[in-house]
């Protein structure tokens, strides 16, 4: 066997299936070992030839995961049969779950939709929209679109069906140097974990005090309430506050003066948390099988109620108003670095790129799924329903504001302020409020269930494809789902004290920052552009789909997505203000240290596991680029597999 030869083997490691690598690797290694009897009578070399042949299928074997040893070997150099050792390891294979696919591409196209469309299209992107100039936001919105949101979100998926992997090992198999990039995703993802699902347990909080004949917050009659309340929509001049922000701030969350001072856990919201991820955990235990059944339901039903309130919206007087508001372009704001960083950070938050998210959807898609289409599609949607949930929120605000006379970026609120002050008022204003409550509280959770269980399922994906002789049996991936729910659900606590809102802010602020999402996405690029080879890759997405994409989205991952991701990442460092709350409260130093920490828990990742991998290989340097550079492509055999 020559150097090539060995070589070839593990390149096509990479890239092959497991089941079929496994048993080519066997054949293989059965017929030699079945050979060296022969060459032991006729060979003088036959020492030297027999060392060769046992280390590469050792090593070859070894990197897969696979035990090393033997077939029929003994001590003394002679051969048994075979037969019992490949019948044991065929009762293995047979207890090894197959990884699974979506039953159909709309399975697929849901799931996606449900994670990128959420919290952040109707809650973050109108008021960035009136913050950074109305309708002149729309200009750095599409340019970052265009050349990052899109070339990435497109890589990311193409990269977990070519592979057919999670967001680890795909960039294992990809490039074994870069696979920090797989890890500071799913560090990321945990942090989410961790936090997101904490707005669930606020809306559910909402949602159930809805389930009654007269609103919590139709009246002034509560201990909550502040002395300048007075009978609801009773006064033009009253300020919306005197209602809604007691509410929130005194019944919901009980905050306490600061993050150093906790206080005790909210009992109510604790239940919440744990409904929340009782659900999530049902959403996902079967994998594909059971979230592929639940997104019919919970990515279409959150449109169904934008489509209430938007034309509830525009039907009140002051509507017009705050829609021209929403979209009258300010073009002296372009300017203004910080609105193209908001367009920036805002493609990456609603895009959910840099997760592992859309490469673990995308792994589960038949081999030659249009992927480029779907893409593509999904884009358009997302940003086309951020847009018009714009139209919702700031025809709603534009009514708030005439009926109390006031500026409308006096009522305009961004994040959890505007899901839970802003708009329970709309909902007041609809007939049958409890009724509409329940709707619009309901769509909140489904909008924010989307996103958290497939965030679940990604880290999920990626532990049972790093270890699938583990988790890829029959309860063991149930088990772990339980086991990251009950963790996630355990720190989440800490965030349903009273001083848990500071802590949430910490996380949000900086865990799943702009600046670790752009980190990310600036190796992702150099490494499939680069490393791998974009022509490379564009030859194998060909091979899936029939075609070859746009030749500008190759050109993107070249030069311009780096280039842009990098300026803003540089730019979100030189423009970095300590966070505050509320804009009156400051967090201690140790509060941002111990933000920076968290953000920077993903991004060392990559360079570390960089050095890492270096340090553990010995050899020239040409040696160590091959075995931690660019594997070879798939064999025919393989792809014929990946056909059928």
């Amino acid at each position: 066997m020559t150097c090539t030869d060995k070589a070839h083997i593990c390149s096509w490691h990479l890239f092959s299936s497991r089941k079929h690598y496994k048993e080519q690797v066997r054949v293989w290694h059965a017929g030699v070992c079945a050979s060296l009897p022969s060459l032991a009578l006729h060979s003088p070399n036959f020492g030297l030839i027999a060392q060769l042949v046992l280390s590469t299928t050792k090593e070859t074997l070894s990197e897969g995961g696979m035990d090393y040893s033997v077939p029929g070997a003994v001590s003394n150099g002679e051969t048994v049969p075979v037969q019992p050792s490949v019948e044991k390891e065929k009762e293995e294979e047979d207890e090894t779950l197959e990884r699974g696919q979506w039953n159909n591409k709309l399975e697929y196209v849901l799931s996606v939709a449900g994670e990128i469309i959420g919290l952040g299209n109707v809650w973050r992107f109108p008021y960035l929209c009136y913050k950074n100039g109305g309708g002149a936001f729309f200009i750095p919105y599409l340019i970052f679109l265009f050349t990052c949101g899109i070339p990435v979100f497109f890589l990311e998926t193409a990269l977990g069906q070519y592979t057919s992997q999670g967001g680890v090992t795909a960039w294992r198999r990809i490039c074994p140097l870069f696979e920090g990039i797989g890890y500071a995703s799913q560090v990321i993802v945990v942090l989410l974990n961790f936090y997101y699902i904490v707005v669930l347990a606020w809306a559910l909080f909402y949602l159930f005090s809805s389930f009654t004949i007269d609103l919590p917050w139709g009246s002034c009659d509560h201990e909550w309430n502040t002395g300048g309340c007075g009978e609801p929509f009773g006064s033009r001049k009253r300020h919306l506050g005197a209602v809604f922000f007691p509410l929130y701030r005194r019944r919901v969350l009980k905050i306490s003066d600061g993050i150093q001072h906790l206080g005790s856990l909210r009992w109510e919201l604790a239940l919440c948390l744990l409904l929340a991820w009782i659900i999530c955990y049902f959403c996902i235990w079967k994998g594909v099988k059971s979230t592929g059944k639940v997104v019919y339901f919970t990515a279409t039903f959150p449109y169904l109620m934008l489509v209430v309130l938007l034309i509830r919206g525009v039907s009140l007087p002051g509507a017009s108003q705050g829609i021209l508001f929403y979209l009258y372009p300010d073009l002296s704001r372009l300017g203004d670095p910080q609105v193209w960083m908001d367009a920036g950070t805002q493609i990456f938050f609603s895009y959910a790129i840099c997760l592992g998210c859309l490469t673990a959807l995308g792994s589960y898609n038949k081999y030659h799924n249009n992927c480029y289409r779907d893409c593509v599609a999904l884009c358009f949607l997302n940003s086309g329903t951020s847009f018009v949930a714009g139209f919702a929120i700031f025809s709603i605000l534009g009514f708030m504001a005439e009926e109390q006379g006031v500026p409308i970026a006096e009522v305009a609120e961004s994040g959890p302020g505007l899901a839970f002050i802003a708009y329970p008022r709309a909902v007041v204003m609809l007939p049958f409020s409890p009724l509409w409550a329940c709707f619009f509280f309901l769509m909140v959770v489904l909008l924010g269930l989307d996103s958290q269980f497939v965030c679940v399922e990604s880290l999920v994906t990626a532990l049972v494809d790093m270890y699938p002789t583990i988790f890829r049996k029959k309860n063991r991936r149930e088990t772990l789902i339980l086991m990251v729910s009950i963790l996630s659900y355990l720190v989440g606590l800490v965030m349903l004290t009273e001083g848990g809102m500071y802590v949430f802010q910490l996380f949000d602020y900086y865990a799943a920052s702009g600046m670790c999402l752009l980190f990310v996405a600036i190796f992702e690029t150099l490494c499939i552009a680069w490393v791998y080879g974009a022509e490379r890759f564009y030859n194998n997405i060909e091979d899936m789909i029939g075609y070859r994409p746009w030749s500008i989205i190759k050109y993107c991952w070249l030069f311009i997505t780096p280039a842009v991701c990098l300026a803003t990442f540089l730019f979100s460092l030189i423009k970095y203000t300590p966070l505050t709350y509320n804009k009156k409260y400051v967090y201690p130093w140790w509060g941002d240290t111990l933000g920076w920490l968290l953000a920077l828990s993903s991004m060392v990742c990559i360079p570390l596991w960089i050095v890492y991998k270096l340090s553990t290989i010995k050899g020239s340097l040409r040696e160590v680029r091959s075995n931690t550079g660019v594997p070879g492509h798939p064999q025919p055999s393989v792809v014929a597999e990946k056909k059928d």
